[in-house]
């Protein structure tokens, strides 16, 4: 039986392109989102089987503990033991602080921090050796907006993401000695759903301007990088960040 791989967000954007790189690499994919029922679920799991992969489409949701503990669950009676895990899904949410609502903002930390590390519980109680299990490896999704507050009216989300990073490192070294690597990779301006405003040439000129590289980038591309850290390539590879951000952001070029 070959490996398995549960990515978060896998019906969208990057968790997606995740999971059909995935498939190609040789795993089983379990593919998480709001609704396994979805069309972008399904379509996704069409993508892999018509490639001659296993797929499966399973709903969570991130800030509901049951959810994400059925959703391992599913995934292992469907697919077998859980090899990989990628944490792909989020959220985003724009205010300045002095608008924040209380509840969008418990919610995006919800979703985008907790639930990220429920989900790695789930993870290391199948993968660490210490428990019966064969190691593994995990790659949460941060974001370029970690390392500097994020642009206009987006420090909370930038906040939630800084969080990602700072349990990245203390998670790898607390399991590094029991088969299991995590790591993070940092996305800038990412070609998805989330960016829907790339759509309007005048919004995605200025924005490629502010990369070194001069562009957006694509999902594939973060994904790619996803499979090599998961991958026995990075076998010495633990507790990194790794930007994939076209340079980051110019300086002097605002946000």
């Amino acid at each position: 039986m070959g490996k398995v791989c549960l990515v978060t967000g896998g019906t969208t954007g990057i968790g997606r392109a995740t999971a059909i790189l995935a498939a190609r690499a040789g795993y089983a994919v379990a593919l998480t989102g709001r609704s396994a029922a979805s069309e972008q679920a399904q379509s996704a799991v069409r993508e892999i089987e018509a490639a001659g992969g296993r797929a499966v489409a399973l709903s969570m949701t991130l800030s509901d503990r049951a959810s994400i503990e059925q959703a391992f669950l599913d995934a292992e009676r469907t697919l077998g033991p859980i090899d990989a895990v990628v944490n792909a899904a989020g959220t985003i949410s724009k205010s300045e602080v002095a608008e924040l609502d209380f509840d969008v903002t418990l919610e995006l930390m919800a979703s985008n921090v907790v639930g990220l590390m429920y989900c790695c519980r789930e993870a290391v109680r199948r993968m660490a050796v210490s428990r019966g299990g064969k190691g593994g490896a995990i790659v949460n999704v941060s974001s370029m907006a970690a390392t500097n507050g994020g642009r206009a009216a987006s420090c909370a989300y930038a906040a939630s993401k800084g969080a990602v990073d700072t349990f990245t490192a203390g998670f790898a070294r607390e399991i590094a000695e029991d088969g299991v690597r995590v790591n993070a990779v940092r996305p800038g301006i990412i070609e998805t759903a989330m960016t829907a405003y790339l759509k309007d040439p005048e919004r995605r000129k200025e924005l490629s301007a502010t990369v070194p590289m001069g562009r957006v980038g694509q999902p594939e591309e973060v994904a790619e990088l996803i499979l090599w850290l998961l991958s026995d390539q990075a076998s010495f590879v633990t507790g990194a960040h790794v930007n994939v951000s076209g340079g980051g952001y110019k300086i002097g070029s605002g946000k």
